[in-house]
C-alpha cells in the first residue's frame, strides 16, 4: 500500500517536472551513418544494425547536476544489444558515472549495470533487476552527482549510492567537468550470459528511444561554472547539497534488497586481500 502511494506521488512529481528541452541544442548525433536521429527536437532515436551501431554526445560540459532522461529500451530478443547512458570526462584519468542496459532474449529481464570511475579507475559494479518491463514504454533514469555523492534512480526511486569517500583516500569524482554519452551497440561477446548468447541479427535493426532531458547542473564553459563563485547570481542550487531523506534511503534499500543481482562489495572471490575501502562506509 505505502509503495503504491509513493510510486504514484513519485511519478505525479516527476510528469509535472520534467519539461522537454529541444535535443537539437543539446546533444549531437557523433557516430552511426544516419543510425542516429533527433525527431522535432522532442525525441531522439539510436539504431543498431549488422554494420553499425550509433551514438549521441551533449553539447555541454556539466561539473555536478541532477540529470533526468526517459529512455525505452530495445524490446524483443535484444540479446548481445548494449544501451550505454553515462556521464564521462576525456584522458587517461578520466571520471564517468555509468547505466549500462544489457540485453536478453524475449521474456527474459534486461540487466542495469551501474560503475562509477573516478581518476581512470572502475571496478565498482552493481547491477540490478527491474520492477517493471523498461521496453514497454518510457522510463525516468536519473543521476544526482553532487560533492557529497552520487546516487542514481530509476523513475524516482533510489537504487545506488556512492558516496564521497576521499577521507579515506578513495577519488570522488569532483573535478573534471564531464559530458553525457549514449550508445546502442554489439557487445555479444560478453553482455548476455558473459557472451554465450549472440545478436539474431534477423531481428534487426534494433532501436532504443529517448525523451525528456532535464539536466539541473553546473554548466562549464571555458573553465567557469555557472554555479557558485563571487561571480554567480543568487545561491546555489538545492540539489548540490542534497542528501537522501529517510523515505529515500528505505527506497533505496527496497530496491537493493529486492533487485540487486551483483555487488562488487560483497564478491569476495573477486577481493580475497579484502574489500575496496568505500566498501566498509555506513
Amino acid at each position: 500500500m505505502g509503495f503504491s502511494y509513493f510510486s504514484l506521488v513519485v511519478t505525479l512529481l516527476i510528469g509535472s517536472s520534467l519539461v522537454s528541452a529541444d535535443f537539437y541544442n543539446e546533444f549531437d548525433i557523433t557516430w552511426g551513418d544516419g543510425r542516429g536521429k533527433i525527431i522535432n527536437g522532442d525525441l531522439l532515436t539510436l539504431s543498431l544494425d549488422k554494420s553499425s551501431g550509433s551514438g549521441f554526445e551533449s553539447r555541454n560540459d556539466y561539473l555536478f547536476g541532477k540529470i533526468d532522461m526517459q529512455l525505452k529500451l530495445v524490446p524483443g530478443n535484444s540479446a548481445g544489444t548494449v544501451t550505454a547512458y553515462y556521464l564521462s570526462s576525456n584522458g587517461s584519468n578520466w571520471d564517468e558515472i555509468d547505466f549500462e542496459f544489457l540485453g536478453n532474449l524475449s521474456g527474459d529481464p534486461y540487466i542495469l549495470h551501474t560503475n562509477v570511475f573516478s581518476q581512470g579507475k572502475g571496478n565498482r559494479e552493481q547491477q540490478f533487476y527491474l520492477w517493471f518491463d523498461p521496453t514497454a514504454d518510457f522510463h525516468t533514469y536519473s543521476i544526482l552527482w553532487n560533492p557529497k555523492h552520487i546516487v542514481f534512480s530509476v523513475d524516482g526511486t533510489p537504487i545506488r549510492e556512492f558516496k564521497n569517500a576521499e577521507s579515506i583516500g578513495v577519488p570522488f569524482p569532483k573535478d573534471q567537468p564531464m559530458r553525457i554519452h549514449s550508445s546502442l551497440w554489439n557487445a555479444d561477446d560478453w553482455a548476455t550470459r558473459g557472451g554465450l548468447v549472440k545478436t539474431d541479427w534477423s531481428q534487426a535493426p534494433f532501436t532504443a528511444s529517448y525523451r525528456n532531458f532535464k539536466a539541473d547542473a553546473c554548466v562549464v564553459s571555458s573553465g567557469i561554472s555557472s554555479c557558485g563563485g563571487s561571480g554567480s547570481s543568487g545561491s546555489n542550487p538545492a540539489w548540490l547539497s542534497e542528501d537522501l531523506d529517510n523515505t529515500k534511503q528505505e527506497r533505496l534499500q527496497w530496491a537493493q534488497k529486492n533487485y540487486m543481482i551483483y555487488n562488487y562489495c560483497s564478491d569476495s572471490k573477486r577481493f580475497p586481500q579484502g574489500f575496496p575501502p568505500e566498501c566498509n562506509m555506513a
